[in-house]
């Protein structure tokens, strides 16, 4: 299962809008063609069933790859099929929730006198500490005519990226329940800049593996074959960003 996670969030922290869009990729290499059958911790099956209190989401917008056989998931919600061979995405779907920034970022922004701008940027991991989110991008806007760029960070690498109008704060490996810190400091040739423009909000890129949180559990991947049928399935959990912005004062 891959996970994007949308969300925009204003300065003082709170989520004014979050949703996760996931889907579900296999790579089969199977001789013959086997029935396969997925287990998820689908709610509407476990309320059917009786197992109501267990944890189970509510899958919204469910798509399938047209291997699936629709009229049994309608039936009893089994997700059976016969997989093509290689890679392909079996089903999509998105889950309204709220969803708590998995990375925050706090910035302060102090003008000096008209002629140059700082930036203090605290960068915060909010997910256990042992996932490690990996090639972590901060993208924090400036001016337009924002020139002479110094940075100092206690982690990754900065560069300023004049064609966004941004400073990109790059970390390759970023462990849960840590904290970051990166100054840049501009100097401005104008006067009003910023003022007229407005600020846009700063995004976030990540990718976070063997996590999840939509709580989407893949419970059981069968092949259902008379002859005894050897197969080793293999399940891997990915969250990622999806549009994940984070307003600034």
């Amino acid at each position: 299962p891959l996970v994007s996670v949308n969300l925009l969030a204003n300065a003082g922290g709170s989520v004014l809008r979050s949703e996760i869009v996931g889907c579900i990729k296999m790579r089969v290499y199977l001789s013959g063609m086997p029935e396969l059958r997925l287990g998820l911790n689908d709610k509407v099956l476990f309320e059917s069933t009786g197992r109501g209190k267990s944890k189970s989401v509510e899958l919204e917008d469910v798509k399938f790859h047209q291997c699936v056989r629709l009229s049994r998931f309608e039936n009893d919600r089994t997700i059976s099929f016969i997989p093509p061979d290689g890679e392909f995405e079996l089903m999509s779907y998105r889950l309204n929730t709220h969803v708590k920034p998995l990375i925050w970022i706090e910035s302060v922004i102090e003008r000096h006198a008209h002629s140059r701008v700082e930036y203090m940027v605290k960068a915060k991991s909010q997910f256990k500490r042992r996932s490690t989110a990996n090639n972590v991008e901060i993208v924090i806007p400036v001016p337009h005519d924002a020139d002479t760029p110094k940075f100092k960070t206690t982690v990754g690498n900065v560069k300023y990226a004049p064609e966004q109008n941004a400073v990109v704060w790059s970390i390759k490996s970023f462990p849960g329940g840590k904290e970051y810190l990166m100054r840049a400091h501009f100097g401005l040739p104008s006067v009003e800049s910023e003022e007229t423009e407005g600020r846009a909000p700063i995004q976030v890129k990540f990718e976070i593996p063997y996590f999840t949180t939509s709580g989407i559990q893949v419970r059981y991947l069968k092949i259902i074959e008379k002859s005894g049928y050897q197969a080793l399935p293999w399940v891997r959990y990915i969250t990622q960003n999806g549009d994940y912005q984070l307003r600034t004062n």
